[in-house]
């Protein structure tokens, strides 16, 4: 199996607005301004980078940790098989979220989003969400893919959860649909298994057994 690194490339477009995200996480002003696009792309091990950019910038971009696919198990998915762009889905199972001691979320109504390199994010109907615990954000962010994010406090739980009131057409069926940080509550579950982090905290992916990576996040994977 050959071994790859996975890099970032940067390309000039006036008409893509980017973005590098799992859910719309806000990218700097000075990139926004500058309209570049990033997409993720593959080479051998052993390839050295030139920098169309000509300065420092792009080493730091371009250095990625390698990337090794991991085989699934009977009953697994492989998060290198989802798609780019992503895909919405329906959920089956049960999902339910704890905070505080309380049971805020329980529902069979969910969706999740699937992405290359990315374990899924799940995407909750507000009524079966307990809203009295949480209240509207300051901020937003911005997902190419989607649209708009806007996001919710819980009690000393700053932007727990985010969601998009009017997403890209691809997206119409979650709208106004909460996605929590599993790493910001108690306890979230998927058919009753405890799911845990996307590594890095930083996209907020949910992570079950069902999966298998390597998952984007940990330091060295952002150009994944």
């Amino acid at each position: 199996m050959q071994q790859l690194r996975v890099g970032v490339t940067v390309v000039t477009n006036p008409f893509v607005s980017p973005c590098y995200c799992g859910h719309g996480t806000a990218l700097p002003a000075r990139l926004l301004s500058q309209s570049y696009r990033f997409r993720a792309v593959q080479f051998p091990i052993e390839h050295s980078l030139r920098s169309p950019l000509g300065n420092s910038r792009w080493q730091r971009l371009s250095s990625t940790r390698a990337m090794q696919r991991e085989e699934p198990g009977p009953g697994q998915e492989s998060v290198w098989d989802y798609p780019r762009p992503p895909r919405l889905e329906p959920v089956p199972e049960r999902i339910t979220v704890e905070l505080g001691g309380k049971v805020i979320v329980d529902t069979t109504g969910a969706y999740r989003v699937l992405e290359t390199s990315h374990p899924p994010t799940y995407y909750l109907p507000p009524k079966d969400v307990d809203m009295q615990q949480l209240k509207p954000s300051s901020g937003s962010s911005y997902c190419e893919w989607k649209g708009s994010a806007s996001y919710y406090d819980a009690p000393g739980k700053p932007k727990i959860a985010w969601y998009y009131a009017k997403p890209t057409s691809s997206f119409t069926p979650i709208a106004n649909y909460l996605c929590f940080y599993p790493s910001k509550v108690d306890k979230a579950t998927v058919g009753g298994e405890t799911v845990k982090a996307q590594p890095g905290d930083f996209y907020g992916g949910w992570v079950t057994s069902k999966l298998v990576g390597p998952f984007k996040g940990s330091p060295g994977t952002m150009g994944w």
